[in-house]
């Protein structure tokens, strides 16, 4: 009787510790090939010059090609830009359920090298998903600029 009491408690604390049904479905949607189509900043001059994820500017990540991969939550980016630096980008990913209510979640990104190891100190990025689909997906992300928020959208169509 204890071992199927111990058995049943172990599966039922093993369950609650799973991710959400909203996480499970964004990790299946973001699995594959993704371009950057469009970087954006609402409310804001275009013409800035902002490097996003400590690595390049807005212009150089403009059409860039990402690829995730829901099994292992590690993913790629590659610049296509003849005049920004094309080597392959290596991250770590997960999807963080922000309100279970609403279903809304952040995507918390973390640059590495190749053999998945921090580049960065082993911090990353919280990035608000505005919308995601089959076919397309927003993210924003909000950083400080001069004392105020300052909010970059960024447009992925999939491949």
């Amino acid at each position: 009787m204890r071992k199927i009491m111990f058995i049943l408690l172990t599966a039922i604390v093993l369950s609650s510790c799973g991710a959400s049904q909203v996480q499970r479905e964004a990790r299946k949607t973001f699995n594959g090939g993704w371009t950057l189509s469009n970087i954006s900043f609402p409310n804001s001059s275009e013409g800035l010059q902002v490097t996003l994820f400590e690595d390049a500017t807005a212009d150089c990540l403009r059409n860039s090609n990402w690829n995730f991969i829901s099994n292992n939550n590690k993913g790629t980016y590659t610049v296509t830009s003849a005049t920004c630096d094309t080597s392959t980008r290596h991250f770590i990913w997960s999807i963080d359920e922000v309100n279970a209510a609403t279903g809304t979640y952040n995507l918390l990104l973390k640059p590495t090298n190749a053999d998945h190891e921090s580049t960065t100190g082993n911090q990353g990025f919280r990035i608000n998903i505005v919308t995601l689909t089959d076919t397309n997906m927003v993210w924003e992300q909000t950083v400080n600029f001069e004392g105020e928020p300052f909010t970059i959208r960024m447009n992925f169509n999939k491949n």
